[in-house]
């Protein structure tokens, strides 16, 4: 059986299989002993930015995180929210989420595999769906967070 259509082994843990995944997929990352959770630096097209995935065993999850960059500032907070609604409307495999408070943007990408198994293919496709979307909406976000462009102009470089 092959490594990309391998099943995670029932006795193997969904936090175990993500640290497989990074290991067989050559990317460089660390993680915390504390809590089920692997960073990993992502370089696109568009940009440079921190990744997370996180794992809630007992619930069976798994989510992945692109942390944008740039923070908000608070003069952008209303533009950014405004972006991100606009954009997450339609979005079928993943969304936008924005912490008002901190200014904080992340993509996020996930799955429950409760009463099934986890294969590399799924994995891959959590990490690789959500390192695509924020580099293509990257540029366009920032533009908005700088005031650079305003929220239609930004959105409509991305969605024809």
């Amino acid at each position: 059986m092959s490594e990309v259509s391998r099943n995670i082994n029932s006795s193997e843990t969904i936090f175990q299989a993500i640290i497989n995944f990074f290991v067989e997929d050559n990317w460089q990352f660390s993680y915390l002993k504390a809590e089920p959770i692997v960073r990993v630096n992502f370089q696109g097209k568009n940009g440079q930015w921190d990744c997370y995935a996180k794992v809630i065993e007992e619930k069976q999850q798994f989510a992945f995180y692109s942390i944008c960059p740039i923070r908000t500032r608070l003069n952008k907070r209303l533009p950014v929210t405004e972006f991100i609604t606009r954009a997450n409307y339609g979005m079928i495999i993943g969304n936008f989420e924005f912490d008002f408070t901190s200014g904080e943007i992340r993509y996020k990408t996930s799955i429950d595999v409760e009463g099934d198994n986890l294969s590399f293919a799924l994995i891959k496709q959590v990490v690789y769906a959500n390192v695509t979307v924020m580099d293509e909406y990257l540029p366009s976000l920032i533009a908005v967070i700088e005031g650079k462009a305003g929220v239609r102009e930004a959105l409509s470089r991305i969605e024809v």
